[in-house]
């Protein structure tokens, strides 16, 4: 859902702003794209509505996009239903409407309670907001999970302390951190680049991170994946089959899509994906068939991105091929800089290994 208020500096997501004229065009798009694909549609685990911002819909117009979810799928199976929301756009009348729907799951797009730190990113909501807002929705759905952004532009250690104090203090069963990255083609790129911005150094990077293990880790929330954070029974189990190499169907401009071998991206931008729909052409902007091999390797490579590590004998039972007899030296200069450790065929990060996980999961690929 590719609708959002404004385009934040730091964001590369296919987003579009200041269009909403466009949303009728895109309800009806998006129905004829998941219409191909429902006939050969399998039961369906988990659902993510991500964005841009689904919650920016208008409640006719959100809860006509959740109806015609429910006619083209059978969604009595669903186990984890998440959508994103901004707290900007959060009703009691929206989130009886998502819960209705059967909605299990909100990500709040919260980034910080420090209204300066909000300010630079340029979010449009304050930090109290952000806190009221939250309780809100946890009085709708017992499933919320926050995403935080640290090492900003000018943040200490002790104003990011201050964003995880308030976050434990919040009924949140799931908080995801993100360092701030800086990407090519945003305005932040552009503002980094003239010097009006600057990055943090990587030490301080790294303390922040440690820090946010240690204290999420003391209010409940066991860290599960590099970023992510959950409450026992409570990870994205979404996210999950991401990280596991699993298939998943995918629908909407920039939308990725995993299945089989294949490997699908549509076009990135709404109006053409929009032009192409509306044709009756697909709206695959890039198709890729992969080989067995080059599964097995990023299975590896994501998976060991989880804190419980990887096992590599189920990735052989998977994808046919032995990971072992393919990076074997690999793995042993990880293990010998003491990065990963390893129990028979099962490897996992160490504590020192979590601050170089890109780093390791490239050894596989």
């Amino acid at each position: 859902m590719p609708f959002c208020r404004h385009r934040c500096g730091y964001c590369n997501f296919s987003v579009v702003s200041d269009r909403d004229d466009l949303i009728e065009r895109y309800l009806r798009a998006i129905d004829q794209e998941l219409a191909r694909t429902v006939e050969n549609f399998p039961p369906i685990d988990t659902l993510f509505i991500g964005g841009g911002t689904p919650t920016h819909l208008p409640v006719d117009a959100l809860d006509r996009f959740l109806s015609r979810l429910a006619d083209r799928f059978d969604l009595t199976g669903v186990r984890e239903w998440s959508v994103e929301a901004n707290p900007e756009d959060i009703t009691d009348e929206k989130l009886s409407l998502l819960s209705v729907h059967g909605v299990n799951r909100i990500s709040l797009g919260v980034q910080s309670f420090q209204n300066s730190k909000l300010t630079t990113l340029e979010r449009g909501h304050r930090g109290d907001e952000a806190q009221q807002i939250v309780r809100q929705v946890a009085e709708h759905l017992d499933n919320v999970s926050i995403d935080l952004i640290f090492a900003a532009p000018g943040e200490s250690l002790t104003n990011w302390r201050a964003d995880l104090e308030l976050a434990c203090s919040l009924p949140i069963q799931h908080a995801s951190t993100y360092a701030l990255t800086f990407e090519k083609g945003t305005s932040f790129w552009t503002r980094k680049s003239r010097g009006d911005l600057v990055s943090l150094p990587e030490d301080d990077e790294i303390g922040m991170y440690d820090l946010a293990r240690e204290m999420l880790g003391e209010a409940g929330l066991e860290h599960y994946e590099i970023s992510s954070f959950g409450a026992p029974n409570k990870r994205c189990r979404h996210n999950l089959a991401y990280w596991r190499g699993d298939g998943w169907y995918a629908a909407g401009p920039g939308a990725a899509g995993f299945l089989g071998l294949n490997r699908t991206v549509n076009h990135r931008s709404t109006t053409t994906y929009l032009k192409r729909v509306e044709a009756g052409e697909s709206p695959i902007a890039e198709c890729e068939t992969i080989t067995r091999e080059q599964w097995a390797r990023e299975k590896a490579a994501f998976g060991v991105r989880m804190i419980d590590g990887v096992d590599l004998d189920e990735i052989r039972d998977d994808t046919g091929i032995d990971i072992e007899a393919l990076c074997g030296d690999e793995i042993n200069r990880l293990i010998s800089l003491e990065m990963i450790t390893r129990s028979a065929s099962h490897i996992r990060l160490t504590p020192n290994g979590l601050h170089f996980a890109d780093t390791v999961a490239a050894a596989f690929l």
